[in-house]
């Protein structure tokens, strides 16, 4: 697996996961189309907050999105903590339109600036048009 070792480093919380798809799913080794994958239970906007044991200097966050079920337009937010989850600075805001008769998969490879971070927040809205749809995430990874 590339990049940091999440599982080791960081207690990962989340607002609802299917049993079948748990958070776990978005940090292993089975990225890309076709992977396997972090479901929320329930529709509407997911929080994801990884809490790290120790800061850690991130430099670059890589997200993959895999959406084969309906048309939709899902937003994430990237935020991240110095001061232990006390406040919060949004890094990056996003947007994918998902076709299932095309545009399917998602992947981003965004940049920070490498600052001691003690918390990583991902907040997603899993279609801007408030239908009730599941967020999910095929990999999310660190370096």
């Amino acid at each position: 697996m590339d990049g940091l070792d999440v599982p080791a480093l960081a207690t990962a919380y989340v607002t609802s996961e299917a049993a079948e798809h748990p958070i776990e799913h978005a940090f292993d080794a089975q990225g890309g189309p076709g992977g396997s994958r972090w479901i929320a239970a329930t529709s509407g906007e997911q929080t994801l907050i990884l809490a790290f044991d120790v800061p850690q200097r991130i430099r670059r966050v890589l997200v993959e999105i895999e959406e084969v079920e309906a048309d939709r337009t899902q937003e994430l937010q990237l935020a991240t903590s110095v001061d232990g989850g006390q406040t919060y600075r949004e890094r990056v805001r996003q947007e994918y339109v998902f076709s299932i008769s095309g545009a399917t998969f998602e992947r981003e490879d965004w940049t920070l600036d490498g600052e001691a971070i003690t918390h990583l927040r991902l907040r997603i809205t899993p279609d801007k048009s408030g239908r009730p749809c599941r967020a999910s995430l095929t990999r999310l990874a660190l370096w």
